[in-house]
Protein backbone atom coordinates (compact mmCIF):
# COMPACT_ATOMS: atom_id res chain seq x y z
CA UNK A 1 0.00 0.00 0.00
CA UNK A 2 1.25 3.48 -0.87
CA UNK A 3 2.29 5.95 1.79
CA UNK A 4 1.01 9.51 1.99
CA UNK A 5 3.34 12.46 1.60
CA UNK A 6 2.71 16.14 2.20
CA UNK A 7 2.67 18.18 -1.03
CA UNK A 8 3.43 21.86 -0.48
CA UNK A 9 2.24 23.43 -3.73
CA UNK A 10 0.44 26.64 -2.58
CA UNK A 11 1.85 26.33 0.96
CA UNK A 12 3.49 29.44 2.40
CA UNK A 13 5.24 30.47 5.59
CA UNK A 14 2.90 33.49 5.70
CA UNK A 15 -0.09 31.31 6.58
CA UNK A 16 -0.05 29.92 10.11
CA UNK A 17 -2.66 27.32 9.22
CA UNK A 18 -0.25 25.83 6.69
CA UNK A 19 2.44 25.60 9.36
CA UNK A 20 -0.01 23.90 11.72
CA UNK A 21 -0.98 21.42 9.00
CA UNK A 22 2.67 20.50 8.44
CA UNK A 23 3.16 20.01 12.18
CA UNK A 24 0.03 17.86 12.38
CA UNK A 25 1.25 15.74 9.48
CA UNK A 26 4.68 15.17 11.03
CA UNK A 27 3.17 14.43 14.45
CA UNK A 28 0.83 11.93 12.79
CA UNK A 29 3.67 10.02 11.17
CA UNK A 30 4.04 11.50 7.68
CA UNK A 31 7.73 11.25 6.85
CA UNK A 32 8.07 12.70 3.35
CA UNK A 33 7.45 16.32 2.34
CA UNK A 34 7.55 17.37 -1.31
CA UNK A 35 8.31 20.95 -2.27
CA UNK A 36 10.01 23.08 -4.92
CA UNK A 37 12.08 26.23 -5.14
CA UNK A 38 9.27 28.04 -6.98
CA UNK A 39 6.35 27.08 -4.75
CA UNK A 40 4.97 30.35 -3.41
CA UNK A 41 8.24 32.04 -4.39
CA UNK A 42 10.21 30.05 -1.80
CA UNK A 43 7.52 30.32 0.86
CA UNK A 44 6.85 26.57 0.84
CA UNK A 45 10.45 25.73 1.73
CA UNK A 46 10.45 28.38 4.46
CA UNK A 47 7.19 26.93 5.82
CA UNK A 48 8.77 23.48 6.09
CA UNK A 49 11.70 24.90 8.02
CA UNK A 50 9.38 26.79 10.33
CA UNK A 51 7.28 23.67 11.03
CA UNK A 52 10.32 21.46 11.68
CA UNK A 53 11.62 23.83 14.37
CA UNK A 54 8.90 22.43 16.65
CA UNK A 55 10.41 18.92 16.66
CA UNK A 56 13.44 17.35 18.23
CA UNK A 57 16.49 16.42 16.18
CA UNK A 58 15.57 12.74 15.98
CA UNK A 59 12.18 13.50 14.41
CA UNK A 60 13.66 16.08 12.04
CA UNK A 61 16.15 13.49 10.81
CA UNK A 62 13.31 11.05 10.09
CA UNK A 63 11.48 13.53 7.83
CA UNK A 64 12.66 13.34 4.22
CA UNK A 65 12.48 16.54 2.21
CA UNK A 66 12.21 16.29 -1.56
CA UNK A 67 12.68 19.58 -3.38
CA UNK A 68 12.86 20.50 -7.05
CA UNK A 69 14.49 23.07 -9.32
CA UNK A 70 13.86 24.33 -12.84
CA UNK A 71 11.29 27.11 -12.73
CA UNK A 72 12.17 30.80 -12.84
CA UNK A 73 9.24 32.78 -11.47
CA UNK A 74 8.48 35.58 -9.03
CA UNK A 75 11.55 37.08 -7.41
CA UNK A 76 13.82 34.71 -9.34
CA UNK A 77 12.45 36.08 -12.60
CA UNK A 78 13.29 39.60 -11.47
CA UNK A 79 16.84 38.47 -10.67
CA UNK A 80 17.08 36.81 -14.07
CA UNK A 81 16.16 40.08 -15.78
CA UNK A 82 18.97 41.85 -13.94
CA UNK A 83 21.57 39.10 -14.30
CA UNK A 84 20.42 36.33 -16.70
CA UNK A 85 20.76 32.68 -15.76
CA UNK A 86 22.26 30.18 -18.20
CA UNK A 87 20.30 28.24 -20.87
CA UNK A 88 16.92 29.76 -20.07
CA UNK A 89 13.79 29.08 -22.11
CA UNK A 90 10.68 31.26 -21.93
CA UNK A 91 7.36 29.49 -21.46
CA UNK A 92 5.29 32.60 -20.76
CA UNK A 93 6.01 36.20 -19.69
CA UNK A 94 5.78 35.12 -16.04
CA UNK A 95 7.36 31.66 -16.30
CA UNK A 96 10.89 30.89 -17.49
CA UNK A 97 12.79 27.64 -17.06
CA UNK A 98 16.33 26.31 -16.95
CA UNK A 99 17.89 22.85 -16.63
CA UNK A 100 21.49 24.08 -16.57
CA UNK A 101 24.10 23.00 -14.05
CA UNK A 102 24.76 26.58 -12.95
CA UNK A 103 21.07 27.22 -12.29
CA UNK A 104 20.75 23.99 -10.32
CA UNK A 105 23.67 24.98 -8.09
CA UNK A 106 22.19 28.43 -7.53
CA UNK A 107 18.78 26.96 -6.60
CA UNK A 108 20.26 24.29 -4.35
CA UNK A 109 22.10 26.93 -2.35
CA UNK A 110 18.86 28.88 -1.91
CA UNK A 111 16.92 25.72 -0.98
CA UNK A 112 19.42 24.84 1.74
CA UNK A 113 19.10 28.33 3.23
CA UNK A 114 15.30 28.41 3.13
CA UNK A 115 14.97 24.87 4.51
CA UNK A 116 17.57 25.60 7.22
CA UNK A 117 19.45 22.39 6.45
CA UNK A 118 22.90 21.42 5.19
CA UNK A 119 21.55 18.63 3.00
CA UNK A 120 18.41 18.15 0.87
CA UNK A 121 17.43 14.49 1.01
CA UNK A 122 16.38 14.31 -2.63
CA UNK A 123 16.64 16.98 -5.33
CA UNK A 124 14.56 16.66 -8.50
CA UNK A 125 14.88 18.21 -11.91
CA UNK A 126 11.46 19.82 -12.32
CA UNK A 127 9.64 19.38 -15.65
CA UNK A 128 12.61 19.40 -18.07
CA UNK A 129 10.09 19.07 -20.92
CA UNK A 130 9.87 22.86 -20.98
CA UNK A 131 12.98 22.58 -23.13
CA UNK A 132 10.93 20.44 -25.55
CA UNK A 133 8.03 22.91 -25.59
CA UNK A 134 10.35 25.77 -26.42
CA UNK A 135 12.10 23.94 -29.25
CA UNK A 136 8.92 22.60 -30.84
CA UNK A 137 7.34 26.06 -30.72
CA UNK A 138 10.31 27.26 -32.73
CA UNK A 139 9.79 24.52 -35.31
CA UNK A 140 12.84 22.47 -34.38
CA UNK A 141 13.12 18.74 -35.14
CA UNK A 142 11.83 16.63 -32.23
CA UNK A 143 14.55 13.96 -32.37
CA UNK A 144 17.30 16.58 -32.41
CA UNK A 145 15.52 18.42 -29.60
CA UNK A 146 15.43 15.26 -27.47
CA UNK A 147 19.13 14.65 -28.10
CA UNK A 148 19.93 18.19 -26.99
CA UNK A 149 17.73 17.88 -23.92
CA UNK A 150 19.29 14.60 -22.82
CA UNK A 151 22.75 16.13 -23.23
CA UNK A 152 21.67 18.85 -20.82
CA UNK A 153 20.11 16.33 -18.44
CA UNK A 154 23.35 14.35 -18.47
CA UNK A 155 25.36 17.49 -17.60
CA UNK A 156 23.10 18.28 -14.65
CA UNK A 157 23.14 14.60 -13.56
CA UNK A 158 26.94 14.83 -13.33
CA UNK A 159 26.58 17.98 -11.22
CA UNK A 160 24.01 16.25 -9.00
CA UNK A 161 26.32 13.25 -8.54
CA UNK A 162 29.02 15.70 -7.44
CA UNK A 163 26.60 17.21 -4.92
CA UNK A 164 25.89 13.72 -3.56
CA UNK A 165 29.63 13.33 -3.05
CA UNK A 166 29.70 16.76 -1.36
CA UNK A 167 26.79 15.64 0.88
CA UNK A 168 24.59 18.61 0.00
CA UNK A 169 21.98 16.21 -1.41
CA UNK A 170 21.23 12.59 -0.59
CA UNK A 171 19.96 11.55 -4.03
CA UNK A 172 18.26 13.01 -7.09
CA UNK A 173 15.65 12.35 -9.75
CA UNK A 174 13.17 13.90 -12.16
CA UNK A 175 9.66 15.20 -11.69
CA UNK A 176 7.87 15.40 -15.03
CA UNK A 177 4.28 15.82 -16.17
CA UNK A 178 5.41 14.40 -19.52
CA UNK A 179 6.19 11.00 -17.98
CA UNK A 180 2.40 10.59 -17.96
CA UNK A 181 1.87 11.39 -21.62
CA UNK A 182 1.27 8.87 -24.39
CA UNK A 183 4.47 7.72 -26.11
CA UNK A 184 3.20 9.25 -29.35
CA UNK A 185 2.64 12.72 -27.89
CA UNK A 186 5.09 15.36 -29.08
CA UNK A 187 5.96 16.40 -25.52
CA UNK A 188 6.28 12.87 -24.10
CA UNK A 189 9.52 12.57 -22.12
CA UNK A 190 11.22 9.22 -22.87
CA UNK A 191 12.49 7.67 -19.66
CA UNK A 192 14.03 4.33 -20.68
CA UNK A 193 17.58 5.71 -20.99
CA UNK A 194 17.67 7.74 -17.77
CA UNK A 195 19.35 4.94 -15.79
CA UNK A 196 22.10 4.76 -18.41
CA UNK A 197 22.62 8.52 -18.14
CA UNK A 198 22.81 8.24 -14.36
CA UNK A 199 25.35 5.40 -14.58
CA UNK A 200 27.54 7.47 -16.92
CA UNK A 201 27.19 10.53 -14.68
CA UNK A 202 28.21 8.55 -11.59
CA UNK A 203 31.24 7.19 -13.42
CA UNK A 204 32.31 10.67 -14.51
CA UNK A 205 31.84 11.96 -10.96
CA UNK A 206 33.85 8.96 -9.70
CA UNK A 207 31.01 7.60 -7.58
CA UNK A 208 30.71 3.83 -7.16
CA UNK A 209 27.00 3.76 -8.04
CA UNK A 210 24.52 6.34 -9.30
CA UNK A 211 22.19 8.17 -6.89
CA UNK A 212 19.27 8.56 -9.27
CA UNK A 213 16.52 7.25 -7.01
CA UNK A 214 13.20 8.98 -7.64
CA UNK A 215 10.65 9.93 -10.27
CA UNK A 216 7.54 12.03 -9.73
CA UNK A 217 4.59 12.25 -12.10
CA UNK A 218 0.82 12.79 -12.25
CA UNK A 219 -1.34 9.68 -11.94
CA UNK A 220 -5.02 9.66 -10.99
CA UNK A 221 -8.32 7.96 -11.84
CA UNK A 222 -8.56 9.75 -15.19
CA UNK A 223 -4.87 9.90 -16.11
CA UNK A 224 -3.47 6.37 -15.99
CA UNK A 225 -0.89 6.49 -18.78
CA UNK A 226 1.76 7.25 -16.17
CA UNK A 227 1.33 3.78 -14.67
CA UNK A 228 3.53 2.50 -17.51
CA UNK A 229 6.34 4.80 -16.39
CA UNK A 230 5.75 3.84 -12.76
CA UNK A 231 6.03 0.14 -13.64
CA UNK A 232 9.30 0.80 -15.49
CA UNK A 233 10.61 2.74 -12.50
CA UNK A 234 9.87 -0.07 -10.06
CA UNK A 235 11.52 -2.61 -12.38
CA UNK A 236 14.64 -0.46 -12.25
CA UNK A 237 14.66 0.03 -8.49
CA UNK A 238 13.39 3.61 -8.50
CA UNK A 239 10.95 5.18 -6.10
CA UNK A 240 7.67 6.55 -7.50
CA UNK A 241 5.94 9.67 -6.18
CA UNK A 242 2.61 10.58 -7.74
CA UNK A 243 1.12 14.06 -7.69
CA UNK A 244 -2.24 15.58 -8.65
CA UNK A 245 -4.30 12.73 -7.16
CA UNK A 246 -7.42 14.91 -7.09
CA UNK A 247 -6.82 17.34 -9.99
CA UNK A 248 -7.40 15.24 -13.09
CA UNK A 249 -7.40 16.01 -16.79
CA UNK A 250 -9.53 14.39 -19.49
CA UNK A 251 -9.76 15.58 -23.09
CA UNK A 252 -8.26 18.99 -22.24
CA UNK A 253 -10.73 19.49 -19.39
CA UNK A 254 -9.78 19.63 -15.71
CA UNK A 255 -11.81 18.00 -12.95
CA UNK A 256 -11.50 18.18 -9.19
CA UNK A 257 -12.08 14.66 -7.89
CA UNK A 258 -13.69 15.75 -4.64
CA UNK A 259 -17.19 16.28 -3.29
CA UNK A 260 -18.04 19.54 -1.57
CA UNK A 261 -21.00 20.52 0.58
CA UNK A 262 -23.23 23.42 -0.30
CA UNK A 263 -22.51 26.53 1.77
CA UNK A 264 -25.20 27.15 4.38
CA UNK A 265 -24.07 30.77 4.85
CA UNK A 266 -23.78 31.83 1.21
CA UNK A 267 -27.12 33.51 0.63
CA UNK A 268 -26.91 35.37 3.92
CA UNK A 269 -23.56 36.91 2.96
CA UNK A 270 -24.68 37.50 -0.64
CA UNK A 271 -27.77 39.47 0.40
CA UNK A 272 -25.83 41.30 3.10
CA UNK A 273 -23.21 42.47 0.60
CA UNK A 274 -25.82 43.42 -2.01
CA UNK A 275 -27.62 45.56 0.60
CA UNK A 276 -24.40 47.37 1.48
CA UNK A 277 -23.59 47.98 -2.21
CA UNK A 278 -27.07 49.14 -3.20
CA UNK A 279 -26.10 52.72 -3.96
CA UNK A 280 -24.79 54.71 -6.90
CA UNK A 281 -21.23 54.86 -5.57
CA UNK A 282 -20.92 51.05 -5.49
CA UNK A 283 -23.07 50.24 -8.49
CA UNK A 284 -20.17 48.60 -10.33
CA UNK A 285 -19.48 46.29 -7.37
CA UNK A 286 -23.19 45.52 -6.99
CA UNK A 287 -23.38 44.46 -10.65
CA UNK A 288 -20.27 42.27 -10.26
CA UNK A 289 -21.70 40.44 -7.25
CA UNK A 290 -24.96 39.81 -9.08
CA UNK A 291 -23.08 38.43 -12.10
CA UNK A 292 -20.97 36.18 -9.90
CA UNK A 293 -24.08 34.76 -8.26
CA UNK A 294 -25.73 34.09 -11.63
CA UNK A 295 -22.63 32.30 -12.94
CA UNK A 296 -21.52 30.26 -9.93
CA UNK A 297 -22.51 27.01 -11.68
CA UNK A 298 -20.66 27.76 -14.93
CA UNK A 299 -17.03 27.15 -13.95
CA UNK A 300 -15.41 24.08 -15.46
CA UNK A 301 -13.58 23.26 -12.24
CA UNK A 302 -12.53 25.09 -9.10
CA UNK A 303 -9.14 25.97 -10.59
CA UNK A 304 -10.91 28.02 -13.27
CA UNK A 305 -12.53 30.09 -10.55
CA UNK A 306 -9.27 30.56 -8.66
CA UNK A 307 -7.60 31.87 -11.81
CA UNK A 308 -10.57 34.12 -12.60
CA UNK A 309 -10.57 35.44 -9.04
CA UNK A 310 -7.01 36.75 -9.26
CA UNK A 311 -7.06 37.86 -12.89
CA UNK A 312 -10.50 39.49 -13.07
CA UNK A 313 -12.56 39.60 -9.88
CA UNK A 314 -10.06 41.10 -7.44
CA UNK A 315 -8.81 43.78 -9.88
CA UNK A 316 -12.46 44.74 -10.58
CA UNK A 317 -13.21 44.93 -6.85
CA UNK A 318 -10.11 47.03 -6.24
CA UNK A 319 -11.16 49.51 -8.93
CA UNK A 320 -14.72 49.64 -7.58
CA UNK A 321 -13.45 50.65 -4.13
CA UNK A 322 -11.16 53.47 -5.22
CA UNK A 323 -13.64 56.18 -4.20
CA UNK A 324 -14.44 54.69 -0.78
CA UNK A 325 -13.04 56.50 2.27
CA UNK A 326 -10.80 54.57 4.64
CA UNK A 327 -13.33 54.44 7.48
CA UNK A 328 -15.97 52.68 5.38
CA UNK A 329 -13.44 50.66 3.39
CA UNK A 330 -12.50 48.35 6.26
CA UNK A 331 -16.12 47.46 6.93
CA UNK A 332 -16.83 46.88 3.25
CA UNK A 333 -13.77 44.65 2.84
CA UNK A 334 -15.01 42.43 5.68
CA UNK A 335 -18.32 41.94 3.88
CA UNK A 336 -16.48 41.15 0.65
CA UNK A 337 -14.13 38.67 2.34
CA UNK A 338 -17.01 36.79 3.95
CA UNK A 339 -18.91 36.68 0.65
CA UNK A 340 -15.91 35.45 -1.37
CA UNK A 341 -15.16 32.74 1.19
CA UNK A 342 -18.69 31.35 0.91
CA UNK A 343 -18.83 31.95 -2.85
CA UNK A 344 -15.83 29.68 -3.39
CA UNK A 345 -17.59 26.95 -1.39
CA UNK A 346 -20.62 27.31 -3.65
CA UNK A 347 -18.49 27.15 -6.79
CA UNK A 348 -16.76 24.02 -5.48
CA UNK A 349 -20.16 22.49 -4.68
CA UNK A 350 -21.50 23.24 -8.17
CA UNK A 351 -18.31 21.90 -9.78
CA UNK A 352 -18.49 18.66 -7.83
CA UNK A 353 -22.09 18.15 -8.97
CA UNK A 354 -21.06 18.73 -12.58
CA UNK A 355 -18.12 16.33 -12.19
CA UNK A 356 -20.45 13.58 -11.02
CA UNK A 357 -22.58 14.12 -14.13
CA UNK A 358 -19.78 14.46 -16.68
CA UNK A 359 -17.81 11.50 -15.32
CA UNK A 360 -20.82 9.28 -14.68
CA UNK A 361 -19.28 6.31 -16.47
CA UNK A 362 -15.83 6.62 -14.88
CA UNK A 363 -17.36 7.01 -11.42
CA UNK A 364 -19.95 4.25 -11.73
CA UNK A 365 -18.12 2.12 -9.14
CA UNK A 366 -17.52 5.01 -6.73
CA UNK A 367 -19.81 4.40 -3.77
CA UNK A 368 -18.17 6.88 -1.38
CA UNK A 369 -16.88 10.44 -1.72
CA UNK A 370 -15.00 11.36 -4.89
CA UNK A 371 -11.85 12.11 -2.94
CA UNK A 372 -11.92 8.76 -1.15
CA UNK A 373 -12.42 6.88 -4.41
CA UNK A 374 -9.58 8.83 -6.05
CA UNK A 375 -7.14 8.25 -3.19
CA UNK A 376 -8.02 4.57 -2.78
CA UNK A 377 -7.50 4.03 -6.51
CA UNK A 378 -3.88 5.14 -6.06
CA UNK A 379 -3.38 3.31 -2.77
CA UNK A 380 -4.08 0.04 -4.58
CA UNK A 381 -1.33 0.57 -7.21
CA UNK A 382 1.73 -1.48 -6.24
CA UNK A 383 3.99 0.66 -8.45
CA UNK A 384 3.30 3.84 -6.43
CA UNK A 385 5.36 4.46 -3.29
CA UNK A 386 4.02 7.86 -2.21
CA UNK A 387 0.85 9.80 -2.94
CA UNK A 388 1.46 13.54 -2.64
CA UNK A 389 -1.54 15.31 -1.16
CA UNK A 390 -1.91 19.03 -0.53
CA UNK A 391 -3.04 19.22 3.09
CA UNK A 392 -3.12 22.92 3.90
CA UNK A 393 -5.36 22.52 6.96
CA UNK A 394 -4.85 20.23 9.98
CA UNK A 395 -8.32 18.79 9.34
CA UNK A 396 -7.23 17.74 5.83
CA UNK A 397 -4.36 15.78 7.36
CA UNK A 398 -6.76 13.94 9.65
CA UNK A 399 -9.14 13.19 6.77
CA UNK A 400 -6.43 11.81 4.52
CA UNK A 401 -4.76 9.69 7.17
CA UNK A 402 -8.11 8.19 8.16
CA UNK A 403 -8.12 6.42 4.77
CA UNK A 404 -5.25 4.20 5.89
CA UNK A 405 -7.30 2.63 8.64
Amino acid sequence: MSNFAFGTYRVTDQNEQHIQALREAISSGIRLIDTSTNYMDGGAERAIAKALRSFDEETRQEVEIVSKFGYIQGSMLELHKEEPFEDVVEYSPSCFHSISKSFMLDQLEKSLLRLEVTKVDCYLLHNPEYFIYNALNKGKNRDETLDDMFDKIFDVFVALEEQVKNETIGSYGISSNSFSKNHNDADFLPYEDLITLADRAAELAQNDTHSFTTIELPINMLETEGLKCAAWAKENGLRVLTNRPLNAQKEDMMFRLADYNESTEYYHHLNELLDVCDNELLKSLYNLIEQLDENKHKYGWIGDYDSFLYSQILPHIKKSLEAIDEENLDTLLRYIDMFLEEYRKMVAFECSKNTRVQLKEELSECKSSLQECAIRFLMQRESIDYILVGMRKPSYVVDILSLKS
